[in-house]
């Protein structure tokens, strides 16, 4: 799908082809989404746009900027957080979203729908907001920065993640709870791969590196720079935060299966001394001045069962007192 708009004297202006929207006086911006190889083809020709750069976008690798003769190219990531192919657990789901731009002219290719971009395209069609008009750099910079508040949402859910695992932590050992703390450090590695080489890219552009980018537009790049900066800084937190929750989880289930085994083990205590008068006592040896007088003595069972529940008292008051039982 291919949607061009240019800013004339008169307003922003949708027009039908790439070659009209360049051909025409004033900024332009093309979008090319679900982007189709004649549709790459044709902004190549148009634009003179290297192949190599439309081919890092369809390849979804890393986010990069590169500088051309007549234009520089961004490669960021859209990302979000939505339920996994696989699983019904929530992962982190990324598209690229590569943004070509010269003087007077913005082009925006990605393999998918990406809401941040229709909301900018939205702006860019009102007659009132004078988007384009501001130029293709701030253009440039409004997509990115919309890149990036998706990134801050993500974040947000995920600390809501977090502090629901807190709780379940103190309250619960349910193995649940264990899958979710893995699931959050996975989001949590997932957007720290987008955001280190995002962080890169705008460092690039907010120096000044690109002739593109004017220097009155380089403040707004900064400003994403500093966000991005602030988004790794809380990426690392969480990861902290996961990793709490996760020794908490492990060191209450390392103490509960202690309390259990001092549970067994007072129990086995008590029952050692038992087995052993049972057992004592079960070797009915008769006809010897050796025997054990107590097996003719007609007290002699009762008594043996009573010293059993006494020893039996015993042991269980003093493992009681000791917390173990």
């Amino acid at each position: 799908m291919i949607r061009a708009v240019v800013y004339t004297a008169d307003g922003p202006q949708v027009v039908e082809s790439i070659q009209e929207a360049r051909e025409r006086p004033g900024t332009a911006w093309i979008r090319i989404e679900h982007a189709t190889d004649d549709a790459v083809r044709q902004l190549e020709t148009v634009f003179g746009i290297h192949g190599l750069s439309t081919d890092d976008t369809m390849a979804n690798v890393r986010a990069t900027v590169h500088e051309f003769d007549e234009y520089t190219f961004i490669l960021m990531k859209a990302a979000r957080l939505a339920s996994g192919e696989t699983s019904f657990a929530e992962e982190v789901t990324e598209g690229p979203v590569g943004l070509f731009f010269g003087t007077d002219w913005v082009v925006s290719l990605s393999p998918g729908r990406v809401d941040s971009i229709d909301e900018m395209w939205e702006t860019a069609l009102h007659p009132k907001q004078n988007l384009l008009d501001r130029g293709a750099d701030f253009v440039v910079y409004r997509i990115i920065d919309g890149l990036v508040d998706d990134y801050f949402e993500i974040l947000d859910q995920i600390e809501v993640q977090i502090e629901r695992i807190e709780d379940a932590v103190i309250t619960t050992l349910d193995t649940s709870v264990l899958a979710d703390i893995n699931n959050v450090r996975r989001e949590l590695l997932s957007i720290r791969k987008l955001l280190i080489p995002g962080r890169e890219a705008a460092s690039s552009l907010a120096r000044g590196d690109s002739p593109n980018v004017r220097p009155e537009s380089e403040k707004y790049f900064r400003d994403v720079y500093e966000n991005l900066i602030q988004l790794v800084e809380l990426t690392e937190t969480y990861r902290e935060l996961a990793t709490g929750a996760r020794d908490i989880y492990l060191n209450a289930l390392s103490m509960s299966t202690n309390e259990v085994m001092k549970r067994l083990t007072a129990v086995a205590t008590i029952l050692l001394p038992l087995t052993v008068i049972t057992g004592l006592y079960g070797m009915n040896f008769r006809g010897s001045p050796y025997n054990m007088p107590e097996l003719t003595w007609v007290y002699g069972y009762p008594a043996v069962l009573l010293a059993m529940a006494l020893v039996a008292f015993t042991s269980g008051v003093y493992f009681s007192r000791q917390g173990w039982l």
